[in-house]
């Protein structure tokens, strides 16, 4: 199967009753990390960041979603990883979309050309998915962000 079954609807990212309370707010290092050569240390800057306005622009419309299974790994969305799904987003062709095909939902990147409309796989294990005539298919969410907890 290209996905498992989720509970009837995900939650809101901040529940209604939330939506004006306090952002979270973390502290934010201005330096960036190099993921090549080191370069040599410099003073520290820091700054507050607001994780809620960075992953949460429209409360109302955004999800959170666990993704099961290896279908997207070569995508960078691997099991266990929390997708942010925001369904005010347009999705557009080449963007990492959760769809519900026959009611189960899939995170896949959508292929919307010439009329064409399939969800691409991001391991090649794993099948595309081009709806057949008596398959129901809804573009859920767009997935904006990933968030990956590794292991300490």
């Amino acid at each position: 199967m290209y996905s498992s079954t989720q509970p009837a609807q995900p939650l809101t990212a901040i529940p209604a009753s939330a939506a004006l309370a306090a952002p979270l707010m973390v502290q934010f290092l201005k330096n960036q990390v190099c993921a090549g050569f080191p370069s040599p240390a410099e003073d520290l800057g820091a700054e507050r960041l607001d994780l809620t306005a960075l992953l949460v622009p429209n409360p109302q419309a955004t999800f959170f979603m666990r993704a099961s299974g290896l279908s997207m790994v070569n995508l960078g969305i691997n099991d266990q990883d929390i997708l942010v799904v925001n369904k005010s987003k347009r999705p557009r062709h080449g963007l990492i979309v959760v769809a519900a095909v026959d009611g189960e939902f899939t995170v896949k990147m959508l292929y919307k050309k010439s009329g064409r409309i399939k969800l691409v796989a991001g391991n090649p294990t794993y099948p595309d998915i081009t709806p057949k005539d008596e398959q129901t298919l809804q573009i859920w969410g767009v997935v904006t962000s990933i968030i990956k907890i590794l292991p300490a």
